[in-house]
């Protein structure tokens, strides 16, 4: 197991632990377009632990595994600024959270790219 697989592992299980927490106790605490935020937040942190994960089963097979680590820890740094801005704007209401999430959303963008040019095939003899 590569570190990119126990990585994306615990991304996931605290997405559904947080999408737990979102649905069981903040349900009643926030209103609804504030719940709508953070279950944004936990929907993005889902997919891109699943992302992580398809790079720890591609790595090995890809043409620059360099640039595939790149995309990981990119995705890992979109996971950390996007839902986490996410989940801290809709439990504190504290707007200029808001601002740090595009960062985060540039990040994933970024990571997506990384892992399509980690699989083109190299040219070099």
């Amino acid at each position: 197991m590569n570190k990119y697989t126990k990585i994306g592992a615990l991304a996931a299980m605290l997405s559904v632990v947080l999408g737990a927490f979102g649905a069981h106790m903040l349900k009643d605490r926030i209103d609804a377009d504030a719940l709508g935020v953070y279950q944004t937040g936990v929907q993005y942190h889902m997919f891109h632990a699943v992302g992580i994960l398809l790079v720890a089963l591609l790595i090995d097979r890809l043409a620059s595994p360099k640039l595939a680590q790149w995309a990981a820890r990119l995705l890992l740094i979109g996971i950390i600024l996007f839902s986490g801005s996410l989940y801290a704007l809709a439990i504190s209401g504290v707007k200029v959270l808001g601002a740090i999430t595009p960062i985060g959303g540039v990040a994933f963008i970024a990571g997506w790219i990384c892992l399509a040019f980690a699989a083109r095939p190299s040219h070099k003899k």
